[in-house]
Order: C-alpha cells, then sequence, then structure tokens
C-alpha cells in the first residue's frame, strides 16, 4: 500500500530550513545538499540567519522523491537493483557486509577486488598482464593524439585487450575472474610511466606502486604508496553510481567483462561523474596559491558553479572514505600544506552551506601533495572502480538476460499524424 501524498501546501510562500527539511523528510543539512546541486534555491532570510526557500520547489523535490523511492523495475519509478555487493546506510558503506574502511584499512586494493569479486579474501593477490594483452593496449593507447587524457587511454586499453584475448566471450564466473585479474593491470600498463622503478621495470610489485609511476614523477616512500593504495581500495565500489549501473546494462546483454568495463569508462567521460576529483584539484592549487580559500570560493560562486569536493546525495555527515582518506594523510608531512587549504574550503564554504568534504576533496589533497596532474583523480578512480564494475558484472551475469529495460512514458504527440510534407 502506497502513503498518500500529503495535502497541498501555499506554493506562494517561503520556508524556513527546518520546514523544508520536515516536508523532505531528511536532515537540515541534506536540505542543503539539494541547493548545492542545484536541485533547490535558496534565498538568504531576513535579518541574514538561515536561508529560505520556495515552497512550490520543495513540494514539487518532494513529490519527484516519493516517486522515486516507491518505483520498481517496470513501474515507471526508479530503476532498483537487487546487489549483494555494497550497502551504504547511515553515513558508512560496507563491502559484502564488512565495513568497507576498515576492510580498506586492513587489505590492499587487489585483496579488496577479490572480496568484491568472490567474496572471500585472497592474501597476498597480485595482479599480473600477459605480455601480449600490455603490448595490444600500449599500440593502441599510444597511437592517440598527443592531447589524449587517462581516461581516453584507458578506454582504448581495454578495447584492444579484448582483442587480444580470444576466450573474452566465456562468461563463466572463472574466465571472468581470470579476465578481471589480467585486465586491472593492463589498464595501469597502458598509462605512459613519468618515472621508472630503480630496476627499470614499471610493471612489477604492487598495483599501487605501478600506478605511482604514471602519476607522479617524485620518489614514493611507503607512507606515499599506502595512501595511493587506500584510494584504490576504497574507492573500488560505491553502490549504483552512474558508471555501474551503465556497466550493468552492458553485462545485461550479455556483453564481455572487457565491454562491460568500458561502457563505465565512458560514463567517465561525463563531468558530472569523474571529472569532480580534477576540479577539486585546481580549486586546491589555486587555493595554496592565493593562500586563502575565500576569494577562490567567491569566484566560483560568482560564476554559477558548485564548489567542488563538498557535499554527497548519499552522506548527510562527512563522506566515510574522505575521512579515511584525511586520516591517513595527516601522517604524512608533505601532505600538511594541501589538508590546511582543504580544511579552508570546508570552513569557509560552511559560511554559507554547511557541506561535509567528499572523497573528491580528499583525493585533491591526496594529488596536490605529490605533485601529480589535475587528471590523476580521474585516473585513480577509474582503475580503482574497475573492481567493482567487475563485481556487478559478474552479478549481473547471473540475473535474467536483458533485464534492465526501463519502459519509456511517451509524452509525445497522439497518433495518428498525417505524414510530414
Amino acid at each position: 500500500m502506497r502513503d498518500q501524498d500529503p495535502a497541498p501546501i501555499d506554493t506562494g510562500r517561503r520556508l524556513s530550513t527546518k520546514e523544508a527539511a520536515e516536508l523532505l523528510g531528511v536532515k537540515p543539512e541534506t536540505v542543503y545538499a539539494y541547493v548545492s546541486r542545484g536541485q533547490l534555491s535558496s534565498r538568504r532570510a531576513p535579518g541574514g540567519r538561515g536561508s529560505t526557500f520556495d515552497a512550490g520547489e520543495v513540494e514539487a523535490l518532494a513529490r519527484r522523491n516519493r516517486r522515486e523511492s516507491a518505483g520498481s523495475p517496470g513501474s515507471g519509478g526508479e530503476l532498483s537493483v537487487r546487489t549483494r555487493i555494497t550497502l551504504i546506510e547511515q553515513d558508512r558503506y560496507y563491502f559484502r557486509g564488512v565495513d568497507a574502511v576498515d576492510l580498506a584499512a586492513r587489505h590492499t586494493y587487489e585483496e579488496v577486488a577479490e572480496w568484491l569479486w568472490t567474496g572471500r579474501i585472497r592474501p597476498g593477490a597480485a595482479f599480473t598482464a600477459p605480455a601480449a594483452s600490455v603490448a595490444a593496449a600500449r599500440r593502441a593507447a599510444d597511437a592517440l593524439p598527443e592531447h589524449t587524457t587517462p581516461t581516453d587511454r584507458l578506454r582504448v586499453a581495454a578495447i584492444a585487450a579484448a582483442s587480444a584475448d580470444p576466450l573474452r566471450f566465456d562468461l563463466s564466473e572463472d574466465a571472468v575472474l581470470g579476465a578481471a585479474r589480467t585486465l586491472v593491470p593492463t589498464l595501469v600498463a597502458a598509462l605512459p610511466p613519468l618515472r621508472l622503478t630503480p630496476a627499470g621495470r614499471p610493471d612489477e610489485g604492487p598495483l599501487a606502486g605501478r600506478l605511482w609511476t604514471r602519476l607522479s614523477g617524485r620518489d614514493p616512500d611507503a607512507a606515499s604508496l599506502r595512501a595511493l593504495d587506500r584510494a584504490l581500495a576504497l574507492l573500488a565500489d560505491h553502490d549504483l553510481a552512474a558508471s555501474t549501473l551503465a556497466v550493468r546494462v552492458a553485462a545485461s546483454a550479455r556483453a564481455h567483462a572487457y565491454a562491460a568495463v568500458s561502457a563505465g569508462l565512458g560514463v567517465l567521460e561525463g563531468p558530472l561523474h569523474g571529472a569532480a576529483g580534477g576540479l577539486a584539484h585546481r580549486l586546491l592549487l589555486d587555493v595554496l596559491e592565493q593562500g586563502d580559500a575565500a576569494p577562490v570560493i567567491a569566484g566560483e560562486l560568482r560564476a554559477g558553479r558548485r564548489v567542488p569536493g563538498l557535499g554527497h546525495r548519499l552522506y548527510a555527515g562527512e563522506d566515510p572514505r574522505a575521512r579515511a582518506l584525511f586520516a591517513l594523510l595527516e601522517e604524512i608531512p608533505c601532505a600538511a600544506p594541501a589538508l590546511a587549504a582543504a580544511r579552508d574550503v570546508v570552513a569557509t564554504a560552511a559560511r554559507r552551506t554547511p557541506l561535509h568534504a567528499n572523497v573528491d576533496l580528499a583525493l585533491a589533497v591526496l594529488t596536490t601533495s605529490f605533485g601529480m596532474p589535475a587528471t590523476a583523480g580521474e585516473t585513480i578512480f577509474a582503475v580503482a572502480r574497475t573492481a567493482g564494475w567487475i563485481a556487478h558484472a559478474l552479478e549481473e551475469y547471473g540475473e535474467r538476460p536483458l533485464r534492465m529495460r526501463p519502459s519509456g512514458v511517451y509524452v509525445g504527440p497522439r497518433p495518428p499524424r498525417a505524414l510530414p510534407e
């Protein structure tokens, strides 16, 4: 049984933050998150204390939220997908029922990936790529124009690696797991190294160390490699983000694992999913250069842009991934200036909208602290999330084929119409 919609409110008046939160059924912090994402507009209350909201906008958003929460496959509402991989609730997230932050603190990225794929930990798990796969991926990626982004290289590398695997159409669990364990290191190997290991071999050892050579020309120490590995593990999955849904749609059509990962990488090209790390990176560089977050944030708001690195639609409080990364980076001396700049961003933005830091801001602290380019956050995200994409593809292969087929709601002119002249 569905609850009845509440009686309509006077859409001509303004609502306080508390009233808007009650109507939406959320915490006041979430109301400001809606403002940050452009789903609500706000106006400073008379006297300068707090904000007010257009009652019509709030009621329209509340109706939309109720429709989405009541949706189910085939009902015309939000598509719901049963999954055993990731749960997000009460400002925490879990991988197969285990606290993801605790799991990442105790296991490497490769071990976390194995847990997502199989529900088992393989101590000392290491991913290696066949020479033929790496050669094909590098040839294809190196043929791209000079201005190519790392995500471009990863997409092309995934396709090239598929062409080098004659067994890619075998969707049995063992075959997909074998492909996954070689695809992830192949993607890293397709990125051009900025430095070599002391032995001159950038494609051996833990994955975080291999990825480091593609992101920074500085020599890493144990603490910096631990921070990168922790970031990879924390970002390995995050429920049905847009890229993950694309992967599941591809897997539902029984596309092989390489094609499914390619679908996820394609979605990362969108500015609303994947590019946020680069925006936060540039923001932090500007704050570090000016020594103050206030003029930088003022410039963002004047240009009509939301401040990157703040707020997350799934967390009312601080993003747990950001909290875990910040705690680790506090132990690294060279990260102190960027950490201070990030705290300045959060504190300055809180004067207008009380939003917490998200993982993009934490990634920006990591990438700016070690002299990485602005694209490094997106690269880390893409490599890390490949583990989650494979886990979702594996799960989808066990479901009914082509079930990802929501019904369209036609709103065009009703037939019959005369043929056009």
